[in-house]
């Protein structure tokens, strides 16, 4: 579904677009109380439901969405509690994430099957039956001409439904466990999909993948416009994976765009990758393999919590280099100590990133684009009518930096760096898109196959072109990508200007 705008898109665009409009507009308590018992109804308005059973039922959830978009908690469903529960709390201008970041809106779960091999009315019966020939346990008998699959005996291998000639036999997953390469959704009491936070890492998959929008993650929206409207000096943070999310936008137009949402200035965080890339080449050719057998790269937080999480033997191979997020904001704040940061990007994990204690000082705010897409709406920013001034254009980064927002493009740099730093050295690299095949790599690793290689691991499949807070299609933005890339005035890295501030801003 990524890339496709479907109703599911349009109401977490427009949840996103009244949160904000409100946040601008409103004023007092009573005011934002009035606004969230009214903004489900303008946003499905109308007596009947066009979406599910029952126009209540489409309500009571974006009622829910724009709690979650406020920062606020799901309300508990066996209690009367209204929906402007704790809204003090969140009309604040400094407010972190309260846990979990990803929620499920129950009623709004399909209670989706977990796993099921099913037989379909395309079944022909055939004479050769193949599907029970390569059945390993015996499941599969013919019933009045058809396929019939025992669901006890069933080990959901999918070799009848790759064997069958008509593909009349089909492999049922839940999207959204089928999406979690963590194995962290499962099935609650009632059949609805249920997380077990101690697995999840927070990417954003199964919000994304989820074809009935139950799985939601809090924002900051409410929160950032009210310190904009307080009058702090909010500087915006923009992960180079924005080329190709907003229709109209160019890399000249953005500082004015985000100017007119009221951010002080904008930055370009492909140039904290520039440092985070020096820092992870000196640090292999320093610890591997004296001091460590591999390396993992550390700029993505699902994919590094991941493999501390479940390998922690292996815990110090993952690089402790910060992020590109965490040193680009230090750079700024270093020279502008009174600033306020907001980081916006691609992922749904930065959020949980921002919320550690050791980054809290350095990030405010993190904003998905399409949160920002919701803030340009609500302000009628129009992005064709903005000036094109190529003067304006970032031109700090090195395109190595900006292709950390695809996969494979982390590893390239920090390879490319120690050519740089080491002509002689020879760097082996191994990198993997999606946690299940993050969770592979690190299996292989751990058992020896990788050592002297330089891992690069990402949680979203495609990189943070596909993250969970992304508007448009993966494949399109790569290439956009790879032109924006081309226009660096700088091709690698260890080019910056600002790698004389690098040990400074580590301590």
């Amino acid at each position: 579904m990524r890339g496709i705008y479907t109703p599911v898109t349009d109401i977490r665009r427009k949840v996103f677009t009244e949160v904000a409009r409100m946040s601008y507009e409103g004023g007092e308590m009573a005011d934002y109380a009035k606004d969230i018992r009214d903004l489900p109804y303008k946003i499905i308005p109308g007596e009947v439901g066009q979406l599910r059973s029952s126009i209540f039922l489409e309500r009571a959830i974006v009622s829910e969405r724009i709690r979650l978009a406020m920062g606020l908690s799901l309300r508990p469903l066996d209690e009367s509690v209204p929906a402007t529960e704790n809204l003090e709390h969140s009309v604040v201008a400094d407010k972190f994430y309260e846990p979990p970041l990803i929620n499920v809106i129950k009623f709004a779960c399909n209670q989706c099957p977990e796993k099921l091999i099913k037989v379909t009315a395309m079944c022909q019966g055939c004479l050769a039956h193949p599907c029970q020939e390569v059945c390993p346990k015996k499941a599969i008998s013919f019933r009045n001409g058809k396929s019939h699959i025992d669901q006890d005996l069933c080990i959901k291998c999918g070799r009848c439904v790759s064997t069958c000639p008509y593909n009349a036999i089909v492999k049922v997953e839940r999207p959204c466990a089928k999406a979690c390469g963590m194995g962290a959704i499962h099935s609650d009491e009632y059949g609805r999909a249920d997380i077990d936070y101690d697995k999840c890492v927070s990417c954003g998959m199964c919000l994304v993948n989820c074809p009935f929008g139950a799985i939601v993650d809090k924002g900051q929206i409410f929160q950032l416009i009210q310190a904009i409207k307080r009058g702090d000096r909010v500087i915006a943070i923009v992960a180079p994976a924005f080329i190709n999310q907003f229709p109209g936008m160019t890399p000249s137009k953005l500082r004015e765009a985000m100017k007119q949402l009221g951010f002080a200035g904008t930055a370009e965080v492909a140039v904290g990758a520039d440092l985070c890339t020096i820092d992870e080449a000196h640090d292999f050719l320093e610890e591997v393999p004296e001091k460590h057998p591999f390396m993992g790269t550390s700029c993505c937080p699902a994919w590094s919590v991941m493999a501390k999480k479940n390998f922690p033997k292996f815990a110090d191979c993952i690089s402790m280099t910060m992020t590109p997020m965490v040193l680009t904001a230090r750079l700024i704040k270093n020279s502008d100590p009174k600033a306020r940061i907001c980081f916006v990007g691609p992922c749904a994990a930065k959020k949980l990133e921002a919320s550690r204690r050791t980054v809290r000082s350095e990030v405010d705010f993190v904003l998905t684009f399409e949160e920002l897409m919701g803030m340009f709406e609500a302000k009628g920013v129009d992005f064709n009518s903005l000036p094109d001034d190529p003067n304006d254009n970032f031109d700090d980064a090195s395109a190595d930096g900006r292709g950390f927002a695809v996969s494979g493009g982390v590893a390239q740099a920090v390879v490319n760096a120690i050519k740089k730093i080491d002509p002689d050295r020879e760097v082996k690299v191994v990198s993997a898109q999606g946690l299940a095949e993050c969770k592979k790599m690190m299996q292989l690793a751990a058992a020896g196959k990788y050592n002297g290689y330089l891992l690069e691991g990402m949680a979203c499949p495609g990189g943070c072109i596909a993250g969970a807070g992304t508007l448009a299609d993966p494949g399109r933005s790569a290439m956009m990508l790879n032109k924006y890339k081309t226009q660096a005035s700088m091709k690698s890295a260890v080019d910056t200007p600002y790698k004389d501030t690098l040990d400074r801003l580590k301590y």
